[in-house]
């Protein structure tokens, strides 16, 4: 079957991100020694410096991960809301939700640590080993892509009279940097210097050297450049200038942290996902709420049925995900719940927002999200209810066969979603690792002076309304849209996958899964590229996560290659269906490892003409 590239296959290591440069980075490493826990750490850092309006150092990360032999664990790089972040503060400001963007929506950062926790317990290389690809980037340049310059285009007038600081790396001679031009970042190239020699300098050995820059992070002259700027006021979706609460103390109490993923059983795959505290479930509650037949893959009936369970899961992580309170996941991947859920999909399309109600509990959703499920405006949210839902790195709808836009959107005030980031890798000894990088994106915050990069906005998910389990809680973590992917077969791990997307991305995931366990092998092995090539969709019948949380009922946006019958029948089945772009849907990457003969695989997106695997 034609795709858009081979499915790579190989014995020796692949990678595969949404940046070329990331993945020949990760690839460079390997081809030094490293393993493929070294090499995600490399990428990750690379991916701050060439997809800047995609992450950054004080975003976050969740990985999963897995070394050969070992147990899969998640490694939590999501940091909690700051000790100052109540709702009563931010209420008393007058917000009815948490801005976009601005320091006041800045959670505590955890992408570093957490990328240092990985370096440090399961790496064999040294701090300024997988850094230098990084620093040579960001003090040298790289070719920009199209959709930097976009980005900053669209806040060029918000950086030069408000955030003057990001104004000073990213329009450099006073405009935005052309597509292909040579972008820099000298400040954080100068940052991670710094951070290197003071590291080296505390001592002999590499895991103490690693944990000295975990220290300088949240205790050194980084800390203090972060907490200080936090402090200071700046422009934010409120249109008004707001400090921040994160302080040097909320800094120096965060660690990132390990634990048990949570799985489930489906036709012989387990996947593996982030806990309740993200949205990783939703992609096992989707799969629970399979059929035991499915109707031919691709016709209209199985669109149509994994748009309806997906409403389902969606509506669930409303009324019961979150870090504020206890996730009843148990019954929520329970036969006996879905089966009560699954007779709720009937022939046509729901415009209902659906929560269960596991172990007899009465679901509970804000305030802000049943006004935007009855189509109202809801306070904090300036516009339709049903603009801006989910996270836009889809192309806006257009002529089939146009090039895509895959931009977030972005306006003048700094009313921004940014996008995001992932990581696929696998190596010759059977180490594997997921992890999607995001926040601290290029236009989420000022850039921080000293420092090169801004603070994260991810407390934008958190509800203002108290006793949900999504509500902002001092100490507690917003629930994030970020969602690496773990599968193993008969309990082996056989394949790493993900995407950026925001809420899309457990819809996105569950197509490629799906469609890589029922598509015919492809020279012994599973056909990646032909899954994430496969036509893609998604809904926004749920609130979305992103400022301004809205929700569009019995939307679904499918890409023009999905064919006419099968959007004609949706739509006689009362979908509200926008077609998109032919190659708009989605930005999925994957590695697998067959674990009888030891082959390797890799493929990526071509959707945006960015993302890429390398490997052999």
């Amino acid at each position: 079957m034609f795709t858009t590239r081979p499915t790579l296959q190989g014995t020796f290591g692949m990678a595969a991100t949404t940046h070329w440069l990331a993945s020949q980075s990760a690839m460079a490493v390997l081809e030094d020694g490293g393993n493929a826990f070294d090499a995600a750490v490399a990428a990750g850092f690379v991916l701050h410096v060439v997809e800047p309006h995609l992450n950054g150092p004080a975003g976050e990360v969740p990985v999963v991960l897995v070394p050969a032999g070992g147990p899969v664990r998640v490694l939590c790089g999501q940091g909690p809301a700051p000790a100052g972040a109540s709702v009563a503060h931010y209420t008393s400001l007058g917000l009815g939700l948490v801005p976009g963007t601005g320091p006041l929506a800045a959670a505590v950062p955890g992408a570093f640590d957490a990328w240092m926790l990985l370096l440090r317990d399961h790496g064999t290389k040294s701090l300024g080993e997988v850094l230098r690809y990084a620093v040579g980037y960001a003090e040298h340049g790289h070719p920009a892509v199209e959709r930097v310059g976009e980005t900053v285009a669209t806040v060029r007038e918000l950086f030069e009279t408000e955030w003057i600081s990001s104004a000073e790396i990213y329009l450099p001679e006073g405009r935005p940097v052309a597509p292909g031009g040579l972008l820099r970042n000298r400040p954080l190239a100068a940052t991670w210097r710094r951070l290197i020699a003071e590291a080296e300098a505390a001592g002999p050995g590499r895991e103490a050297q690693i944990d000295a820059a975990r220290r300088i992070w949240r205790e050194g002259f980084i800390g203090e450049a972060l907490a200080g700027f936090a402090a200071r006021p700046a422009m934010d979706t409120s249109g008004e200038r707001h400090a921040g609460t994160l302080s040097g103390d909320d800094l120096a109490a965060f660690s990132a942290t390990y634990e048990d993923p949570v799985t489930y059983d489906w036709n012989g795959w387990t996947v593996a996902k982030p806990g309740g505290w993200s949205q990783g479930p939703v992609l096992l509650q989707q799969l629970a709420l399979l059929p035991p037949e499915l109707p031919a893959y691709g016709s209209p009936e199985y669109v149509h049925l994994l748009i309806e369970g997906c409403k389902l899961a969606m509506a669930d992580r409303e009324a019961w995900y979150g870090d504020a309170a206890e996730v009843p996941l148990g019954t929520l991947l329970s036969e006996d719940y879905n089966a009560a859920r699954r007779a709720l999909i009937g022939e046509q399309a729901s415009y209902e927002l659906r929560p269960g109600s596991p172990d007899g509990r009465t679901p509970r959703l804000s305030k802000h999200a049943l006004a935007v499920a009855a189509g109202e405006d809801a306070a904090g949210a300036p516009g339709a209810a049903g603009a801006g839902a989910g996270e836009p790195t889809v192309a806006t709808p257009g002529t089939p066969g146009a090039a895509p836009v895959i931009a977030p959107e972005v306006d003048r005030s700094g009313a921004t979603r940014g996008d995001t980031c992932h990581i696929d890798i696998v190596d010759r000894w059977g180490n594997m690792v997921s992890a999607t990088p995001s926040g601290g994106w290029l236009q989420s915050s000022p850039v921080v002076p000293a420092l090169g990069f801004p603070l994260g906005t991810r407390l934008q998910m958190a509800w203002l309304e108290e006793g949900l389990p999504n509500s902002l809680t001092p100490g507690r973590r917003p629930r994030t849209t970020l969602t690496p992917s773990l599968a193993l077969r008969d309990g082996v791990p056989v394949m790493a996958f993900g995407t950026p997307g925001g809420d899309q991305q457990d819809q996105w995931q569950l197509h490629f899964l799906l469609a890589a366990a029922l598509r015919a092998p492809v020279r012994g092995g599973l056909d990646l590229q032909g899954a994430i090539d496969a036509p893609n969709w998604h809904n926004d019948s749920f609130p979305g996560s992103f400022f301004p949380r809205a929700m569009r009922p019995g939307s679904v946006t499918v890409e023009s290659r999905i064919g006419a019958d099968v959007i004609g029948e949706l739509r006689r089945r009362g979908h509200a269906v926008t077609v998109g772009d032919a190659w708009s849907e989605g930005r999925l990457s994957a590695v697998a490892r067959d674990p009888e003969s030891g082959v390797l695989s890799a493929a990526a997106n071509p959707r945006g003409m960015q993302g890429y695997a390398v490997g052999r």
